[in-house]
């Protein structure tokens, strides 16, 4: 992997919504985040296919050198104008590199072009930096959405046009 650039520059990497040859990086990259995050509400790989490789869903990776620098997940809940961040995760040598940023942009963009109203998410208050990033991209508190045992934040945005 090339070296990450110094802290606050942009990372030159290529973003793109993870198609079904891409599934084993994907899971694997999202098992690190399991890992990394101490996560205990886990997909199976089964169902981690169901929701995320569907035709209103996806899965966004950022590529850098051929390696795999960070994903995250959007999957429809409750109806088909709803939509849920899941599985933000920038791999650590490449933190601060704007990086998060872009894999929300890619989200949101396919949120949008989908016809989603509302995107909502969970986040804990240990992840500092990550609610920062969302209430920067507009993101508001919100009422608990989910049995997410982990969640202490919650979160929603309204989407237009």
């Amino acid at each position: 992997m090339e070296p990450a650039p110094e802290k606050g520059q942009e990372a030159r990497a290529e973003y793109r919504r993870a198609d079904s040859t891409e599934l084993e990086a994907a899971y694997g990259v999202v098992t690190e985040y399991y890992e990394a995050m101490q996560v205990v509400a886990k997909e199976s790989k089964e169902r981690f296919v169901q929701d995320y490789f569907g035709p209103a869903a996806g899965l966004w990776l950022a590529w850098i050198d051929g390696q795999i620098a960070g994903c995250i997940a959007l999957r429809a809940i409750n109806n088909a104008e709803t939509a849920e961040i899941k599985r933000m995760y920038v791999r650590p040598g490449w933190r601060g590199h704007g990086i998060a940023q872009k894999l929300l942009e890619q989200a949101e963009r396919f949120a949008r072009e989908t016809g989603y109203q509302r995107i909502y998410l969970d986040t804990t208050d240990g992840m500092v930096t990550a609610a920062q990033l969302y209430r920067r991209n507009g993101y508001e508190p919100c009422e608990r959405y989910n049995d997410n045992p982990q969640a202490t934040i919650f979160m929603m945005k309204r989407l237009k046009g």
